[in-house]
């Protein structure tokens, strides 16, 4: 079943999705033209807010962590894709090397590192997981709460290539961490490929740096349809120089979050929305929902008590904030059993592979859904977001999420220009 989704399904949206679906050869013929001129990640995950007037990415991750939660139905539409990505690559390939997330008590993620290895396996590649963990001497199986289990393995460095000491010696070497804690230097000036590249880890990548990317994505985009590109494309500005425990640059700060509520609502009167704008306040670099706040008001941020400094200035893996995000809030109008709900789209390569929503029955409307307590439904996606449905109305399903895999593979193709600039 798919959750009834309770967005309103009144004015522009519904109009833009309108637009995707008579548009929809000439969307797919751009899009066409875009992977042959850009290199596209891997994978990608894109966290979607659907308001009901605007549809638009917040977050796009390029080491997505949630395989285990997309539907089993899909899980051919990814083990394609991968083929299709590994043949692009290196199309001799036929060892893969996954190195994921430290955090090895997490086992939902770990579930998902077992379902990205299946994926791979059932592509055609012999696939190990290597550990970065210093006290990982030997094989070591890890049971999984579904019933499964995975096993990881020390990595062994041979010059330039990363292997295992029995002498599986892999073409790829896929992350599934993002680098939070710095480039190890194991895995520095490899010769075999690095997917995703080192670059895409948080050490380096900015998010104002992908959503610069993806406004002109975004604008390009809007010129073919003829829409309003504010449509799809949230605000945002960047403070650099913060320091939440000193209280310095918090001027910088109110300055941004007052100019990014005045343009947000300026487009709200000039389409008659009523609710009340806002900002999410958030670090420039990191994952997991940490340093993160929904402001309403400029004031808000000069005022910060002592829980909330200590909140937003450190992230993950410790991870000290100095640059901070300041991007235009996008409602979420959708729940599920009367849960707040934001739908989440995952790709391999250029291909839509699935999705799911995001739920949290202890937030609202307008706050971030990535945080404890958060919970998936995995099979919220019945249909692929690849084939829309002409007889069907443009909110029905598959239409809707047509639409929403139209913008997360905007959110992608910004992501490989974003990648692109990072290491000319």
């Amino acid at each position: 079943m798919v959750p009834h989704l309770t967005t309103a399904l009144k004015g522009p949206l519904l109009d833009l999705e309108r637009r995707f679906l008579s548009e929809q050869p000439a969307i797919e013929r751009w899009f066409r033209t875009q992977w042959l001129e850009h290199t596209i990640p891997f994978y990608t995950s894109v966290d979607l807010r659907n308001s009901g007037f605007k549809l638009a990415p917040v977050d796009t991750n390029l080491f997505p962590g949630g395989f285990n939660n997309l539907n089993p139905d899909f899980w051919p539409l990814c083990v394609h894709a991968a083929q299709s990505a590994i043949e692009k690559i290196c199309p001799e390939a036929r060892g893969v090397l996954v190195i994921p997330e430290n955090h090895t008590r997490n086992q939902y993620y770990l579930q998902n590192v077992a379902q990205l290895t299946q994926i791979l396996r059932q592509a055609g590649l012999k696939v190990r997981i290597g550990s970065l963990l210093p006290e990982v001497t030997q094989p070591t199986p890890m049971q999984l709460p579904n019933g499964g289990s995975l096993t990881l393995e020390p990595i062994q460095r041979k010059g330039n290539r990363l292997g295992m000491a029995d002498g599986f010696d892999p073409c790829v070497v896929l992350l599934n961490n993002d680098l939070s804690a710095g480039v190890p230097d194991i895995l520095k000036n490899l010769e075999q490929n690095v997917m995703p590249p080192l670059e895409a880890g948080w050490t380096t990548r900015r998010k104002s740096k992908h959503f610069g990317a993806y406004s002109r994505v975004a604008e390009e985009f809007a010129k073919l349809l003829e829409i309003d590109p504010w449509l799809i494309d949230p605000y945002f500005a960047v403070c650099g120089e913060v320091d939440f425990h000193a209280r310095t640059g918090e001027e910088c700060l109110a300055a941004q979050v007052d100019t990014v509520l005045q343009q947000i609502r300026a487009k709200y009167a000039e389409y008659g929305v009523k609710e009340d704008p806002f900002v999410i306040v958030k670090a420039d670099a990191g994952t997991y929902g940490m340093g993160i706040m929904t402001v309403k008001d400029a004031s808000e941020v000069r005022d910060l008590n002592r829980k909330q400094r200590n909140k937003m200035a450190v992230v993950k893996e410790g991870m000290q904030v100095s640059d901070v995000l300041i991007q235009e809030g996008v409602y979420t109008f959708e729940d599920i059993d009367g849960a707040v709900a934001e739908p989440v789209i995952y790709m391999i390569d250029h291909f839509v592979v699935g999705g799911f929503y995001r739920v949290h029955t202890s937030r609202g409307v307008d706050e971030n859904l990535n945080a404890p307590g958060m919970s998936f439904s995995p099979l919220a996606f019945e249909s692929c977001c690849a084939f829309p449905n002409p007889d069907c109305a443009p909110d029905d399903t598959p239409n809707r999420f047509y639409a929403y895999g139209v913008v997360g593979r905007l959110a992608m193709l910004a992501a490989a220009v974003e990648l692109a600039e990072m290491q000319q």
